[in-house]
């Protein structure tokens, strides 16, 4: 029973004692005088049975019919729609004509044990408010995912989301790079402008990890990426999350497309790069922009207008030295600036190293693109070669200096000499004590006693050799 119909029957056991009217109990229960009669004679003919509502335990008359239950079903188990979640596959069901919500195709597929409800643990999340505007902030990020299952190659998806209406754009590209993020902002600046900023993770390609020159740390600048350095000339803020879920948004678009696009690509039968970028720009992104976009909270579009040398600054630039001949090496190739350039005074001076995605090579001195021409390539100077001359190894004769005096005689030797000077150390001391009971040789004072005496006393230390006599050492 619910809570209603415990707190109706504590009431009507008022009414039966006669310690509550039922005018009383029809103000208690918030209905009528009429209704709360028809509830007393209920109770009084069935007990508290009468009091549970009628419609408890009977189908609902807005329910589906079982044998729409049944196909759905079916169709979830079916191959083609096996991994899809309850909301595609309400969508999907709709295209054939099969209507049916999507919390409802989710009930069922619980109360058949085909989906599990679990919760995750959760970290606290400091809520961000959207920009106002659209432009005004643009997420970027590299899908890694098996787009075409097995099909095909692999690939990444670069996606980028506006922050204030989610708007995506979307591009496939075999691996994540400098070029893949080059190429996936040119479409979204030629079809919506340049955006004020971008929000983009802490890839290689976006922050620079080695320690920039002593020039730049000295005028305090920090080393740039490629794509940091265009950002830069385009006046495009670049701001590097500290973490995946700073840009949720498009973190977010990211399940949503590894889901929905994963099984739009199957159906459609795609499984290669072209075909799907193609499709992308077609069908699916116009279709998920108007399903997932919203309106910005300003109508104010702050994207600005399409740069001139776009094409230009999305490049890579090297900083090189010219040489007394006026030639420039960058990459292993060689470029020799023309002659028309000589009031500038080129040797000497940093020119910049320009190459396009198209592979095109410009030569830039302040702004000014230079006319070159370019080398077969330097023949490295040959070093001298060394000469070697034959040596004969020839050992020391038997009478060899080294043989006289040990050096040659090996390892045994030099353990001799060192066993010896150390038992020379022990004997050092004369004590005139008799020798100890460790074995140690005795002083020279106990070994007086066996010399015969002489008129002179003798000075200095004593040692005793390996023939028992008695030698000074000064």
């Amino acid at each position: 029973m619910s809570r209603k119909e415990r707190d109706r029957i504590t009431i009507m056991v008022g009414v039966k004692r006669q310690e509550v009217s039922q005018v009383q109990a029809a103000k208690l229960m918030g209905v009528s005088y009429r209704q709360a009669k028809r509830i007393w004679g209920r109770y009084r003919r069935q007990g508290d049975a009468g009091l549970v509502h009628r419609l408890r335990g009977r189908p609902s008359l807005r329910r589906k019919p079982p044998a729409l239950r049944a196909q759905v079903l079916a169709l979830a188990d079916a191959e083609r729609y096996a991994d899809f979640g309850p909301t595609l596959l309400a969508e999907e069901l709709a295209k054939e004509g099969k209507v049916v919500d999507h919390e409802t195709v989710r009930r069922w597929l619980i109360a058949e044990g085909r989906r599990q409800v679990g919760r995750r643990r959760q970290k606290h999340r400091q809520w961000r408010e959207r920009k106002p505007c659209f432009g005004e902030m643009v997420q970027l990020d590299g899908s890694h995912h098996d787009w075409f299952e097995g099909r095909g190659a692999p690939c990444v998806l670069m996606v980028m989301v506006d922050d204030a209406t989610n708007r995506v754009g979307a591009r496939f590209f075999e691996e994540e790079t400098t070029r893949a993020s080059y190429d996936v902002l040119e479409s979204w600046v030629r079809r919506h402008g340049l955006p004020r900023s971008l929000y983009v993770d802490r890839d290689s390609i976006y922050r620079c990890e080695s320690v920039g020159s002593v020039a730049d740390q000295l005028a305090g600048k920090a080393p740039q990426t490629q794509f940091g350095r265009a950002m830069g000339q385009l006046g495009v803020n670049l701001i590097l999350a500290n973490s995946p879920q700073a840009k949720g948004r498009v973190e977010r678009m990211n399940g949503v497309l590894q889901d929905r696009l994963v099984k739009a690509l199957r159906l459609a039968g795609i499984s290669e790069i072209e075909g799907a970028n193609r499709y992308l720009d077609e069908e699916f992104l116009p279709a998920l922009n108007r399903r997932f976009g919203r309106a910005a909270a300003s109508l104010l579009d702050v994207h600005r207008a399409v740069p001139r040398g776009l094409n230009e600054v999305l490049s890579w630039e090297a900083e090189r030295v010219v040489q007394r001949d006026w030639t420039v090496s960058c990459g292993g190739q060689w470029y020799q600036l023309d002659r028309q350039h000589e009031a500038l005074s080129l040797a000497g001076r940093r020119v910049i190293v320009r190459t396009l995605r198209d592979r095109q090579v410009q030569l830039v001195y302040r702004g000014q693109k230079l006319k070159w021409r370019g080398l077969p390539g330097r023949v490295p100077r040959a070093k001298p070669a060394a000469v070697k001359l034959p040596r004969a190894v020839v050992p020391p004769a038997a009478n060899h200096l080294w043989r006289r005096v040990g050096m040659g005689v090996g390892r045994e030797y030099w353990r001799g000499v060192k066993a010896s000077r150390r038992a020379a150390r022990l004997g050092l001391r004369d004590s005139g004590r008799p020798p100890l009971r460790s074995g140690l040789p005795p002083g020279p004072g106990c070994l007086r006693s066996l010399q015969p005496t002489q008129n002179t006393k003798p000075r200095g230390h004593y040692l005793l050799s390996s023939n028992g006599d008695i030698s000074k050492e000064f």
